[in-house]
């Protein structure tokens, strides 16, 4: 069972991370020139939604824009922030590594949210129930979000949010043979989506091969890291176990003791 202490540390890891990772994400979020545009370029805007909504009276206007992190988008950012960096092969992977140890692909599905508001602010508060995501004939909820999103938004804000990858009851990879996501967000969110309803964005995810992570540098580490954390629960098992064992161990001693009493009787 993981102590307290433990599970605070995981969580300032994790949100010292999410600030390297939104400001990444930040920066290949505006839209692209249409001509002269890499092939990195080209794949990012791919991945990313959007739409703009303004209330009737203009008094509230929403630009927002939601990221979905395929395995493709992942390789292209790396690449693309690689190049800008002018990074060596180690710098690269080292920023994969961070990357894919903050998007714990492993366990979730990742996307990133970016809102930008003027005039009337906005109150998500809680933002986790305006959102849905549906894959195939599941429909899911967040288990993690940025809270940053549970303030008044106001001007320019983004974060993560973390949907479950795999059933809860029978373990199986709800990714499996889906066609499509699709990103439910509640038009109660705000006056300026009220009117036109739920926000939906799609995304065709047949031809992501998630595979393609699998291999470099920041793979084998990321492996490396989940071998190490197995060990961890299987030693806490082990002495779980092993105090059980030492418990019937004495027990049986103090029962053939008391056989050894009694036939000698």
């Amino acid at each position: 069972m993981k102590t307290k202490k433990m599970e605070d540390a995981k969580k300032m890891r994790k949100w010292m991370l999410l600030g390297f990772l939104s400001m990444a994400a930040l920066s290949v979020s505006p839209a692209f020139p249409a001509f002269g545009a890499s092939i990195e370029e080209r794949i990012l805007k791919a991945w990313t939604r959007g739409g703009d909504y303004t209330e009737g009276s203009g008094l509230q206007s929403v630009s927002l824009k939601v990221t979905y992190y395929s395995a493709e988008y992942i390789e292209a950012l790396v690449r693309s922030e690689a190049e800008k960096n002018l990074w060596t092969k180690d710098e690269e992977e080292r920023y994969k590594y961070n990357l894919l140890k903050t998007l714990n692909l492993e366990e979730c599905i990742a996307f990133h949210v970016n809102f930008n508001t003027t005039g009337t602010p906005v109150f998500l508060q809680p933002f986790d129930r305006h959102l849905k995501l549906y894959a195939g004939k599941k429909v899911l909820e967040p288990v993690d979000y940025d809270k940053r999103f549970n303030f008044k938004l106001q001007g320019q804000r983004d974060g993560m949010i973390w949907f479950p990858r795999y059933d809860e009851k029978t373990g199986k990879n709800l990714l499996e043979g889906i066609k499509d996501l699709r990103l439910v967000i509640s038009g109660s969110i705000s006056q300026a989506t009220t009117r036109a309803g739920d926000v939906r964005f799609v995304w065709d995810i047949t031809g992501d091969d998630p595979s393609i992570l699998n291999s470099g540098t920041a793979a084998n580490r990321l492996e490396l890291d989940r071998l190490i954390k197995r060990i961890e629960k299987l030693s806490a098992e082990k002495s779980t176990l092993q105090v059980q064992i030492d418990a019937l161990d004495k027990e049986l001693t103090e029962i053939d003791s008391r056989v050894d009493e009694l036939q000698s009787q």
